[in-house]
Formats: C-alpha cells, structure tokens, sequence
C-alpha cells in the first residue's frame, strides 16, 4: 500500500510540474507544487519505514 501511495503521489507531483503554468515559466514553483512535493516526500518516507522496504535492504 506505501508504495501505491508513494508512486500515486510522484505521478501527480510530476504531472503537476509537466503542466503548470508557473512551473514551467519560472523558476520557483508555485504553492500546489510545493504542496504536492511535500505529499511526495511524505510518501516516500512512509515507504522507506515499512518492514518489507527493511527486508529489501538486507
């Protein structure tokens, strides 16, 4: 489930910065993008606690 989750959100985030306006013009990205960043790296923290993640690791 953390990494549907984790991919779920790295597929909006990138979306986001593929058709955004702002995010493409200039060079700060625009609250909904840092917005959707921090999901993603949420995510991907979760992901990284889960004991099958541990398991990999070893």
């Amino acid at each position: 489930m953390s990494s549907e989750a984790f991919e779920n959100a790295r597929l909006t985030y990138e979306h986001h910065m593929q058709t955004c306006r702002q995010c493409r013009a200039d060079t700060v990205p625009c609250a909904v993008s840092k917005h959707l960043l921090r999901i993603c790296n949420n995510a991907r923290r979760e992901l990284l606690r889960t004991p099958e993640h541990r398991a990999a690791q070893t």
